[in-house]
């Protein structure tokens, strides 16, 4: 099956703050983004996967101010620091859009100047509450009061801003509040998950207020066409790079948004889903553009109960961990102990629990034992099996697995498609010391139920190292080509490929190191505080 003979499929991380290097909240985002993109690449899906930096406001000013740097160079010195992450977990993006790049303006001045021709802006002045690190105007009744009594941000708990008699252009938001009602009633699954869904309703029916999308007192943003004085305000702007991202305005890439848009998921914390699940919706419907599938709020990482950030100082950067668990094993722990959508708490004690029980123990452990069998009874070749070897226990478990693993991925539900393929190798592990190979190769007359146990066994390793790619790549790529197979990076029919009795006989088998070493957690030297 040819990559995208199933047609397109679409996804983003949310398009990430230049003020700080990305943390283990950052890459949890984006890690997830790229296990569903994986998945559907090998389910024959043509993938796009975007992600990129917010540039522009006024606190990306402040920060580059007091770095004694241009918004430009600081924001261009931050780039190396987002895309080296990405690259040393293994996330295949393609594409990473920068809000300062020309494409970004030309997306965000056409897309706006439609909405104004079609009367859905008007300009007015504006009187309220500021929060420059949300980047957000709040009504007074959302304050909430320091022990001081100073109003401050009800999100981080921030001083904020008066903002006086500042000329702004505002989005007719208010005239969406009941289209919006509609479609989350017509569209129950586009908000996810539930609990995220019943937030949004809540809010939008308290009453929704036209939405400022412009400032005027600093220029470090896009010019709007209509009014060169002022520059979009920062969701005007950031939302918009997932269009930009799939080649909306582009000339050199004429066709390829109408493909690829509306997008499956857009992958968020929760902290910005109404963003993204309010604001977003009514703009793509003010413009006439299809909404998404889907809004996946995932939960915040916690450690001792408390949110990971730097602020706090319980931040770990995702280069620490991987130091100690490998890509693959940072990779694994993320998307199959952590509910995606609900708050995780995170400990070093449970990382290495999860590590040495499902990778070490029951996945690596499996490998090396049948790939050394494979070496020592079969000179290292995929041995010849009876055709009645396919009348095993494990073949039964291998044929539900992809419609098990399928529903478990069009939930996001990583911990229970895990789990269906945690299930195959644990009952690999039984098969093999049930059926004893080690005793069955001393008796000649059993040569048969030898091959068979081994076949069998190298049968479900193929398997199970297809259904893990997405979360590990780098070691099920390594089994698949110690199996004398092709490249799993160009596998587009996993459906396909799951049917059993498909490794070839003969194959060369080759031993090699132990694809996840056991971890004492004693001889760590880090700590999640």
């Amino acid at each position: 099956m040819p990559q995208g003979s199933k047609g397109t499929f679409s996804i983003t991380t949310p398009i990430y703050y230049v003020n700080a290097a990305p943390h283990l909240g950052t890459a949890y985002s984006t890690i997830a983004a790229d296990t569903i993109a994986r998945y559907e690449r090998l389910n024959g899906y043509d993938v796009a996967l975007v992600t990129g930096l917010d540039e522009h406001g006024e606190k990306v000013a402040d920060t580059a101010e007091e770095k004694g740097m241009s918004p430009q160079k600081w924001c261009d010195s931050m780039v190396p620091a987002f895309k080296d992450t990405w690259d040393l977990l293994d996330v295949d993006y393609t594409d990473f859009v920068r809000t300062t790049e020309p494409r970004q303006a030309r997306t965000v001045r056409k897309f706006w100047n439609d909405l104004y021709e079609k009367g859905y802006l008007y300009k007015s002045s504006y009187e309220g509450w500021y929060c420059v690190h949300e980047e957000t105007y709040y009504a007074e009744s959302d304050l909430e009061k320091d022990e001081n009594g100073t109003y401050v941000c009800p999100e981080c708990h921030r001083p904020v801003e008066r903002m006086a008699g500042e000329q702004n252009w505002f989005f007719k938001l208010s005239e969406f509040q009941d289209k919006l009602l509609k479609y989350y009633d017509e569209h129950p699954d586009f908000i996810r998950p539930r609990t995220r869904r019943n937030e949004v309703i809540s809010f939008v029916k308290g009453g929704l207020k036209d939405l400022s999308i412009s400032r005027s007192t600093f220029d470090l943003g896009i010019p709007y066409p209509f009014d060169k004085g002022h520059v979009a305000y920062v969701w005007a702007d950031a939302l918009l790079a997932y269009f930009t991202g799939l080649g909306y305005a582009d000339p050199d890439r004429k066709g390829e948004f109408e493909r690829r848009w509306p997008a499956q998921f857009h992958i968020v914390g929760k902290d910005i889903v109404r963003f993204h699940c309010v604001i977003w919706p009514a703009m793509l419907m003010a413009a006439g553009y299809p909404i998404p599938n889907a809004v996946f709020g995932h939960g915040f990482l916690l450690t001792k109960g408390e949110k990971m950030s730097k602020s706090r100082g319980n931040s770990v950067m995702p280069a620490d961990l991987v130091k100690v668990f490998g890509v693959d094993g940072y990779r694994y722990y993320f998307m199959r102990d952590i509910q995606f959508g609900h708050d995780g708490s995170i400990s070093m004690e449970r990382m290495v629990q999860v590590y040495n029980s499902d990778l070490a123990n029951t996945w690596g452990n499996l490998v090396s034992r049948v790939f050394n069998m494979t070496g020592k009874y079969f000179d290292g070749k995929v041995p010849q099996a009876p055709a009645s070897a396919a009348e095993n226990p494990l073949s039964s478990i291998a044929a539900k697995l992809y419609k098990t693993y399928d529903d478990c991925m069009q939930e996001l539900d990583f911990t229970g498609a895990a789990d269906a393929v945690m299930e195959l190798a644990g009952a690999t592990n039984h098969y093999v010391e049930d059926s004893a190979p080690w005793a069955l190769a001393k008796d000649p007359a059993k040569a048969d139920e030898l091959a068979s146990v081994i076949y069998n066994a190298l049968e479900a390793c193929r398997i199970i190292a297809m259904y893990l790619w997405p979360y590990c790549p780098n070691t099920s790529s390594d089994v698949w080509k110690r199996l004398g197979l092709s490249d799993l990076n160009k596998l587009t029919d996993i459906e396909g490929q799951s049917a059993w009795g498909l490794l070839p006989a003969g194959n060369p088998v080759q031993n090699g190191d132990a694809l996840f070493p056991r971890l004492d957690l004693d001889k760590i030297d880090l700590h999640l505080e």
